[in-house]
């Protein structure tokens, strides 16, 4: 079970929305939908937390890149939730290019129909994404990336996954409208 949240910031406080992310592909639409829920490009947070095991934060600044902190990599990169907010850049990894060359290519027979042997599934993926690369455990991103908000890094590094987010919109005085979409 995941939450999503949208927390938009607003002249007023900030203004809450639950929202779907069945139509969320890629960390640009999840930064488009942000956007839109944009007042005057004021700051828009995203969260995002599955089952207590992770939760993520992504933060819109109008048309800047957005900013993202994930409490824990392993957790989310077994989640298709998650695997939106870990991309190459925040991985540190080289973006993977659209066209695979043949080398890189894995020709195992399973394309003709062949069941592929599920004894290699058990726990080859754990802690990676779904190109199968490894991915540290623990907290991964921009550590700062509420610390003119009221939640410096030492806080943001402190919060556990149970009511994490709660936590947060406390300090930003956000936590009535929090409850709303909860």
């Amino acid at each position: 079970m995941y939450f999503a949240a949208l927390l938009a910031r607003t002249e007023d406080g900030w203004e809450a929305s639950d929202t779907e992310l069945d139509d969320v592909e890629t960390l640009s639409d999840l930064t488009d939908l942000a956007r839109e829920a944009s007042v005057d490009d004021d700051t828009v947070l995203v969260f995002i937390e599955q089952e207590d095991a992770w939760f993520g934060v992504v933060r819109v600044d109008g048309e800047e890149d957005p900013r993202i902190y994930v409490s824990d990599a392993a957790a989310a990169a077994r989640s298709s939730y998650g695997e939106i907010l870990l991309t190459d850049e925040l991985l540190g990894r080289e973006p993977d290019d659209d066209v695979a060359d043949l080398d890189s290519l894995d020709l195992d027979g399973t394309e003709d129909g062949e069941p592929e042997d599920e004894a290699d599934d058990d726990e080859d993926d754990v802690g990676a994404t779904a190109k199968g690369e490894a991915v540290p455990s623990g907290p991964i991103g921009d550590r700062e990336v509420l610390t003119d908000l009221g939640v410096n890094e030492k806080e943001l590094l402190a919060l556990d996954s149970t009511d994490a987010l709660g936590e947060i919109a406390e300090v930003l005085g956000a936590a009535e409208v929090l409850e709303t979409v909860r």
